[in-house]
């Protein structure tokens, strides 16, 4: 059983408005922001896309991180973002698949 959890970034669209998050469910909390069922910031500015994600085998590493990215200036985290995914894509999808859920 995974014990860690994912930060993730989500984006307005390229180079766009960001949202820092972190999650034991990264295909639920996605779904969540995409479907704006729980309101807040992203729901108001239309923030759905998962730009970047990254995976920690401990909670504490994960919050830690969070915490970490949230600290950072907007052209260290849009670094960081374009050296993983540089067109700025949803990565939603590569998610539901790794997940074994179909795209479709």
């Amino acid at each position: 059983m995974k014990t860690g959890g994912y930060v993730y970034i989500l984006a307005s669209g390229p180079m766009g408005t960001l949202y820092i998050g972190s999650t034991t469910d990264l295909v639920g909390r996605i779904w969540q922001h995409k479907h704006k069922s729980i309101k807040g910031f992203t729901s108001r500015y239309d923030i759905d896309k998962l730009v970047y994600y990254e995976w920690h085998d401990r909670l504490e590493n994960m919050v830690l991180r969070e915490r970490q990215l949230k600290k950072w200036n907007r052209n260290w985290k849009c670094r960081l973002i374009i050296q993983q995914n540089p067109l700025w894509q949803d990565l939603y999808n590569d998610v539901l698949s790794g997940a074994g859920y179909s795209t479709e």
